[in-house]
This record gives structure tokens, sequence and C-alpha cells, in this order.
């Protein structure tokens, strides 16, 4: 595996064109390919995670992978000076190019992609065949249609929120989810979609009914106006709505690279715990 070929595959099932570059950072963020480490291995493996903690570079330097594939970037403003013991992300990063590591972040441009994250959260809703209409809340001019920043959906058949919460515990994995609403039975026929934090896409949906948005984090005074509106919200905290995709990412990939083993990080986790 080259590090070329790995981010052409990365990039043909989530293009950087879908992603958000007003504010995002997207792409190959660390090319530690030249290094001798790099070079001389006979090793060809990639590492997914969510957030590219200290826990997973260390994860990744013992499993000896090539690249690191992480969701969220790990380089987000530009870096003036390295002070590694200042800072655990630059200890990290003269870590992972010691040890030949590159690291590519898709973010955003998974989150718009057609099948992408915004889509795999529906099927946590509810099943395809129960989806009457499905929008783009904020679409790509390419494909506008299909790829953008979100979801909005109106069942064919209304679903009662308690059953939604069960569904949605399940696809994500979780045991808690926090659930802001009045009535727990209520009849959930419209649905706002948007992984990690929803607030910035869901302000694009003023004037259209939204019975229940699902997402991972919105704040306080947001969450209190879409309640006292009549609205219900589900909030699984930023990474969780995000870490389950990457089982799906894994498949994708290993499609595009058969001789190439895909491991799903066991140390990426999000820092929130229910205690």
């Amino acid at each position: 595996m080259s590090l070329k070929r790995a981010v052409n595959a990365i990039q043909k099932l989530y293009p950087l064109r879908y992603a958000d570059s007003t504010w995002d950072n997207t792409g190959l963020l660390v090319d530690s390919s030249s290094s001798t480490i790099a070079t001389s291995s006979s090793n060809t493996s990639i590492l997914l995670t969510i957030d590219l903690t200290k826990a997973v570079v260390e994860e990744a330097i013992n499993q000896k992978v090539q690249l690191i594939i992480a969701y969220h970037p790990f380089i987000f403003r530009g870096i003036k000076k390295i002070e590694p013991f200042a800072n655990p992300q630059h200890d990290s990063l003269i870590k992972l190019i010691s040890n030949g590591i590159s690291v590519y972040s898709p973010h955003t441009a998974i989150d718009a992609a057609r099948g992408g994250v915004n889509d795999w959260l529906i099927e946590g809703v509810t099943s395809i065949d129960n989806v009457e209409s499905k929008e783009i809340i904020e679409p790509n001019s390419e494909d506008p249609q299909n790829v953008g920043m979100g979801r909005y959906i109106t069942l064919s058949n209304p679903i009662e929120l308690k059953d939604i919460v069960a569904s949605v515990k399940h696809h994500l994995g979780l045991q808690h989810l926090q659930l802001a609403t009045n009535d727990i039975n209520a009849p959930i026929k419209t649905v706002a979609i948007c992984a990690g934090s929803g607030g910035g896409v869901f302000n694009q949906l003023k004037g259209k009914p939204v019975d229940l948005y699902l997402t991972g984090e919105l704040s306080h005074h947001e969450v209190l106006s879409l309640k006292e509106s009549g609205s219900s919200v589900i909030a699984a905290h930023h990474s969780n709505t995000e870490r389950g995709y990457l089982k799906i990412v894994q498949q994708q990939l290993q499609k595009e690279l058969a001789d190439t083993k895909i491991i799903v990080s066991t140390k990426d986790s999000d820092p929130y715990k229910t205690v």
C-alpha cells in the first residue's frame, strides 16, 4: 500500500470537494511517507479513529500502522512552533512522524457524502422503507439532492418518540442518551439530523416543522428554545454520533484496498462518560 493509493481510495469515497472548506481542515495533514521507517516497512495497515488522542497514537505505534484516518482534524489551526512539553498534540505529532505514520482527516466530507454519516444516522431512527422524503439541509452545489450537511426526513408512518430513543441507542451502541421533550410518547413525523454539533445546520431549517432533532450536541439555549417550541431533541454527545460509522468506513475501504489491513481503534472513545 502506498500512501497515495490509500488517499485516492478515501477521496474516491469521500471527495474533499464535499467538505466545508470555509472552516474545516481536511485531507492529508501529516505526510510521513518519506521517512526511513515508512519506506522500509512491509506492513500495510490503516487505523481508523474519530479523535487522535495520545492513547490512539500509542495504539497506532504498537500496531505499526502506516496511516491513521482520523475523522476529526488532528491539526486544525496553523502551528507556528512545535512544543512537545507544553502541548500534548505536538508531542503526538513528533511521535507519529518519528514512527513513519501519516494522518488523513476526511471530517465534513464524510458528513456531506451520499451514504455518509448523516445518512447512516437515519437508519437509527427508522428503516429506509419508512422514509417518505429526504432533503439535504445545507446542499452541496455539485449534487444538491444527495450531498451536503444534515438531513431532514419525513416518515411515511409516525413513530412514537420512546421507540425512536430505543432504536437510536441500539444503532449507536449506547446505554444512555440526552433527551429533551414534552412528551416521551409523542408521535414523530419529521426529523432533522446532524452528526456532531448540529446547531449551525439546524438554523437553516427555519419555517420547517420538526418533531425531533437528532444530533451529538447543542448549547443549553438552543435545546431550551427547541423544546419550548414543541420539538424534542436527542443528543448523544458529539463523537458518539460518528464513531459507529467507522465500521462502515472500514468495510468500504477494505473493498478499495483489499491487500491492506483496516483496523478500527479500540482506544478511541468519547471524552464524556455517564457516571
